[in-house]
């Protein structure tokens, strides 16, 4: 009979530690503990020693390309406490940061090198305690662009000698009615040049044409010899209308 209340009482005083114990961490945080991980604690501090304060998500990233056993230890605590933030506690995962890691030394296996002369060395296999705690804060700000590139860009951009500038072509804009001028100007300077015809013109190529058309041999007034003779009136001889009448 008092085995049996010895066990009730002490099965009353268990539940009532887990009751009375609550969360150990604030409403907006969660926690993950790994125990038993067999890397060194100085090392293992290496590595979250440059993760600490960080968003989650960039100490994720962060990592992955760290060439070190203890990162992946690591890695996978942070990821169990990101997952116990977003499905035991509602917290958003992209506002997770990472406000608590620490590495605590954990228990030492023994063990010995043989030396000479029958003597023994002493090894140390070190085991540590990762715990890690992320909070939920407000969203990571974004960095605003610059206006200006790099700073290489910006050196290069003086080292290069000035252009000189280069006036640019002047561009006439022209109506359509003073296009259409222009054509027509165009036109009528392109047309062959024709001297003015005056009258003493027209006369002097007419006599010209009439003289080429007449008789190359033009005998004068002396040797020219009548086709009828003048016969005075007191003369017999009969005219020449009464010859051709005969």
């Amino acid at each position: 009979m008092a085995n049996a209340a010895v066990v009730e009482r002490t099965r009353e005083h268990r539940q009532n530690r887990k009751k009375n114990r609550g969360r150990k961490v604030e409403e907006n945080q969660a926690r993950a503990i790994a125990k038993f991980i067999r890397v060194p604690p100085r090392k293992a501090r290496l590595v979250i020693d440059s993760v600490r304060g960080k968003y989650a998500m960039d100490a994720l990233a962060l990592l992955r390309y760290i060439p070190n056993r203890a990162a992946g230890y690591i890695s996978k605590v942070l990821t169990s406490a990101v997952a116990n933030a977003a499905n035991n506690h509602g917290l958003d995962a992209n506002r997770l940061k990472l406000v608590e890691a620490r590495v605590d030394e954990g228990p030492r296996m023994k063990r010995v090198h043989p030396r000479a002369q029958g003597r023994a060395y002493r090894i140390l296999k070190r085991m540590s305690h990762i715990t890690v705690t992320v909070e939920e804060v407000d969203p990571k700000p974004r960095k605003p662009r610059k206006v200006v590139g790099t700073r290489a860009e910006a050196a290069r951009a003086a080292r290069r000698p000035a252009a000189i500038p280069v006036a640019a072509p002047s561009v006439n804009i022209v109506e359509p009615e003073e296009s259409a001028a222009l054509e027509l100007e165009g036109a009528v300077e392109a047309l062959p040049i024709v001297e003015a015809v005056t009258a003493d013109d027209i006369q002097t190529e007419t006599v010209t044409a009439e003289a080429e058309t007449a008789p190359e041999a033009i005998e004068t007034s002396d040797s020219i010899v009548p086709d009828h003779t003048v016969i005075s009136k007191d003369s017999d001889a009969p005219t020449e209308t009464e010859a051709g009448a005969e």
